[in-house]
């Protein structure tokens, strides 16, 4: 039950809820200027100018200026601000004015409005992509409207709408109950706790009441019914609502983030820390050898920005939304894009049995007595149970229903039984029942129907009826009953008891209290047969390296049945009652060495995964009920159906047309695709990046003069930049999506240091090469000449240039580039687009300005050589570093 929550919830209108709360229906609607039979759509219009549309914004909610801040507030793009307001300030007031380089600093701008151009634009587009999927599954409310019932969407709902009530829905907005007839609301949204309330509309609410937040007649945003019906009037919408002042609390305290968004923070500090090492250290060495203090710190800035992954953040977002996209054709909706890096990383999928494993087609097989004859009586007594309950009518109730139309004068029934109350289901007691008055044979007899699991419903029992007679429930008619369910149980049926009560003398109103000395006259057995698509989906999942743990609420013997026709290992199960007496460290073994769980709570279910998660676990959950909210909240990853409830649809990160393990493997598929992809960049990035440190640290050390000027630096920096832009289109090998992928930076230094050298290499022999051969070859050995040392630019440039693009194809993929795998045709095309492009830069009319000259078209074959060489390179080191580790 949602406890007062005093202070933290100062920010409501508790004085105006009291208000409401104790005063009369009529007085409710005279304030809030409306009728009982509902709106107009006129005065819903002017109610919602006047109070507000019913959508809860918070900080994450996403304007155009928001988007646009959040592309410039990155940790790489605000790194780059400040690196060019320093190379501006260094170019103008530490350089003479005649020598200011006005051209690196147009370039990092340049940069600078590339990167938060693009990044803005493709969150737009991932706003219109979520907006649009967001539209094929919006959560739908029943509104009294122009006299008449219609369902409209959830945020279509204003101040003083009239909402019918009916189980399995979510509470739009906070309201009134204007009528109830056994209303049971769950709190479970907004607090975890999962056991329903009675909520009634007629009650006084006294004075000396202050807890508003458990007000009788009363319901707020986000909470849920049970079971039951009514009615209520809407006082506030959106962020005026408890639940949206709560979800604004929160959105303020704490951001929820993914590991994915915590390993990025953490490569950023990694990166920060190594520019705030670099600058000063390159600044120091070209000052103390060139002598040229003003140019060696502009130098040593432009190195800092080269290594500033400024378009990371768009290649993440331009993944992303080709993940959801990819995943829309087949019918999917991304309600929340980080969920698609999430599912990359799912090495362990929770799943509810009924409707995933099994085909959702519940079909009543067998209605037993006690001496295991079909009888009517049993299923009349089902019936009545299943058709005057007010709660989500599930498969069985439904199976029962239509059974009874088959075999039984169901019209006979409705008019000699009444319905008086009902005592709704819960996942603690696992029964239902109902109160009805026999208006025909016995007039005015009151009878208490229950249906439920065995063992709760002969811990409430104390006979047996036998051929019309009560008997005494004995031991060894316990024993008989068990044996029997557990022969039908062997036969993959599931088996609940059905009981009775003549004249119950209810406890105030009707409650658990009164399921007690209840005659036991029979069975219910139902068959949800497995899928036909199970088995192969399970096995897929399972050749993906994703293990498959079953939930379900049934017994053991009948989630067996079912688990070995679909091929999973039964040899270890645990039921709740175990998970329950567990201590946290018995608990983190049973969940590596058991994958079903039967006799499961919503709370059990939470434990499970919150102890998977704990032992280091990427943990998905699929499921649709009411009973799966709680565990939809832990999970890493939810899953749900189109036909979900609204809790569960609203909680999910993911949608489906239908529940489909076929279809969740392939979206896993994707998943570790747009993953792979993100990775491609980073890898590239850090290993590129650190070979041009290494050569700027020891090129400044050795060289006469600067390795490369600050603004070649800058435009190899932009070239490589762009060329990256295309890896989100690139393909992934097979061999990588089999298998979960987690980004731990912790894993990182090792690749790095691994391959990182490498580039560093091909860069000093092209140095070596430039300054000992080709340089004096056609300008002389003067390297003091600007001839000489333009030549020199220009050939590191252009090798610098190939051996970054080179290492978008060599580090995709563990195989040897070029015949043992291969990119796709758009990223060969513009990596190699981009570095013909570059190369002739020396050649062309800003070569002069560019601080670069012509070289002879044959120097394109020394590059050659020295691209081949570090393609070598790089095979020799994969086959060692694949000995110890993966690529």
């Amino acid at each position: 039950m949602v406890k007062a929550a005093g202070k933290k919830q100062s920010n409501v209108d508790i004085q105006r809820i009291q208000q409401i709360a104790r005063e009369s229906r009529s007085e409710t609607l005279a304030r809030l200027q409306a009728s009982a039979e509902g709106l107009s759509t006129n005065k819903a219009e002017e109610n919602r100018k006047e109070y507000g549309e019913n959508r809860i914004r918070t900080n994450s909610n996403a304007s155009n200026w928001r988007l646009l801040w959040e592309s410039i507030a990155t940790p790489f793009t605000l790194a780059l601000i400040g690196l060019t307001i320093l190379t501006s300030f260094t170019s103008y007031i530490l350089v003479p004015q005649d020598n200011s380089d006005i051209d690196t600093v147009i370039v990092m701008i340049i940069m600078l409005i590339i990167s938060v151009v693009v990044n803005f634009a493709q969150k737009i587009r991932i706003a219109k992509v979520t907006e649009k999927l967001m539209d094929m599954v919006s959560v739908t409310t029943n509104i009294r409207r122009d006299g008449k019932n219609v369902e409209l969407p959830t945020d279509e709902v204003v101040v003083g709408d009239v909402i019918n009530l009916s189980a399995g829905d979510m509470i739009p907005a906070d309201m009134k109950l204007l009528t109830s007839k056994d209303l049971f609301c769950s709190y479970s949204y907004l607090d975890g706790d999962s056991e329903p309330v009675e909520k009634m509309a007629n009650v006084t609410i006294k004075p000396s009441m202050q807890d508003y937040l458990n007000y009788p007649n009363i319901l707020y945003e986000g909470t849920t019914i049970v079971s039951g019906s009514g009615s209520g009037i809407v006082f506030a919408v959106g962020n005026n609502t408890v639940f949206g002042k709560k979800v604004q609390e929160i959105s303020r305290k704490k951001v929820k983030t993914t590991l994915f968004d915590r390993e990025m923070r953490q490569l950023a500090k990694i990166l920060i820390v190594t520019a705030a090492i670099l600058i000063p250290l390159l600044f120091i060495i070209n000052g103390l050898t060139k002598g040229d203090w003003g140019e060696s710190l502009i130098f040593a800035l432009a190195a800092a920005a080269g290594i500033t992954p400024e378009v990371l953040p768009i290649i993440v977002n331009s993944n992303l939304t080709k993940g959801a996209l990819e995943m829309s054709k087949k019918g999917v909706v991304v309600k929340q894009m980080n969920a698609i890096q999430n599912l990359g990383s799912i090495d362990t999928f929770c799943i509810d049995k009924t409707g995933t494993l099994t085909q959702n087609k519940v079909v009543l097989e067998r209605h037993y007595d006690l001496e295991m004859q079909e009888t009517p009586r049993i299923l009349k007594f089902s019936y009545l149970n299943a058709y005057y309950q007010t709660g989500m009518k599930d498969l069985i109730d439904k199976a029962v229903i239509d059974a009874a139309g088959d075999e039984l004068d169901v019209n006979e029934i409705q008019r000699d039984y009444n319905k008086i109350d009902e005592i709704p289901f819960d996942y603690t007691r696992k029964r239902m029942s109902v109160v009805v008055v026999d208006n025909d044979e016995h007039h005015g007899q009151h009878m208490l129907v229950t249906k439920g699991a065995a063992e709760g419903m002969l811990n409430i029992s104390d006979k047996v009826e036998i051929n019309g007679k009560s008997e005494e429930l004995t031991d060894d008619w316990r024993k008989k009953i068990l044996k029997q369910i557990d022969e039908l149980n062997d036969d993959g049926l599931r088996v609940l008891l059905v009981g009775y009560k003549l004249n119950p003398a209810p406890v105030g109103e009707f409650s658990a209290k009164d399921e007690n000395d209840l005659t036991i006259v029979g069975y219910l057995a139902y068959l949800d047969p497995p899928k036909e698509s199970t088995k192969e989906a399970l096995q897929a999942l399972r050749n993906d390296n994703i293990d498959v743990k079953i939930f379900t609420g049934d017994n053991e013997a009948v989630t067996r049945a079912i688990a070995l026709q679909v091929g999973l290992n039964v040899d270890t199960v645990y039921d709740g009652e175990q998970i329950e007496k567990a201590s946290p460290e018995e608990l983190a073994e049973i969940v590596e060495k058991c994958d079903i769980f039967v006799h499961l709570t919503p709370e059990l279910r939470t434990r499970i995964i919150e102890a998977l998660k704990k032992n280091g676990h990427t943990v998905g959950y699929m499921g649709d009920g009411n009973k799966d909210a709680l565990a939809m909240k832990v999970a890493n990853v939810t899953v749900t159906s189109e036909n979900s409830v609204d809790i569960t649809r609203e909680s999910a990160d993911i949608i489906f047309k239908q529940k489909d393990l076929q279809l969740l493997e392939e979206m896993v598929i994707t998943g570790r695709k747009v993953f792979s992809n993100t990775m491609k960049y980073i890898k590239t990035f850090l290993v590129t990046n650190l070979g041009s440190i290494i050569t700027m640290v020891v090129a400044s050390l050795i060289l006469p003069f600067l390795p490369l000027l600050p603004l070649q630096l800058l435009i190899l920096n932009l070239i490589y930049s762009i060329s990256c832009l295309v890896i989100p289109f690139d393909s992934v090998s097979k061999s990588y999506v089999k298998k979960p992928q987690k980004w731990s930076i912790r894993k990182w230094p090792k690749f790095v240091l691994a391959f990182g050298p490498i580039p560093a290499i091909i860069d000093f022999i092209a140095m070596a090469m430039m300054f000992y051969v080709v340089c004096p070859y056609l300008v002389g050995s003067n390297y003091h000449h600007w001839v000489f040392i333009s030549l020199f630019y220009s050939g590191i440039f252009i090798e610098s240039l190939w051996t970054r693009e080179m290492a978008i194809h060599v580090l995709r993929d563990e195989r040897f580039p070029f015949f043992g795998q291969h990119a796709t045709p758009i990223v060969f095309l513009v990596t190699f687009s981009l570095a013909i492009w570059g190369s002739a830069l020396p050649s062309s009319s800003i070569a002069s300005s560019l601080g670069m000259t012509n070289l002879p078209f044959s120097f394109m074959l020394v590059v050659l050589v020295l691209e081949i060489i570090y393609i070598l390179l790089n095979t020799i080191v994969k086959k060692i570093y694949l000995k110890n580790g993966k690529f």
